[in-house]
């Protein structure tokens, strides 16, 4: 099992439990997460079932203001061959 399915089964977790016992507050202190998380779970995971679940970098996989890889690949060929920088 990879670390991705253990967060989302653990959340699930959460989420079955809560739905149980029928109270959020209780189910948060005894699964010592905060309240704005469980509730951030639950949105997400209603909005996108399971999928909503996995742990996502908050940031762009390609960032915009990213240096294009062929200048990279210049820079280095020029850093390497005359010792620039």
């Amino acid at each position: 099992m990879t670390k991705e399915e253990r967060d989302i089964q653990r959340k699930l977790k959460v989420l079955r439990h809560t739905e149980k016992i029928g109270d959020a507050g209780k189910a948060c202190r005894y699964f010592g997460i905060g309240r704005s998380s469980f509730y951030r779970w639950k949105a997400s995971f209603e909005r996108n079932g399971e999928a909503g679940l996995i742990n996502a970098k908050p940031i762009p996989k390609n960032p915009a203001n990213q240096t294009p890889p062929e200048i990279v690949e210049k820079v280095l060929y020029l850093r390497s061959k005359y010792h620039l920088g």
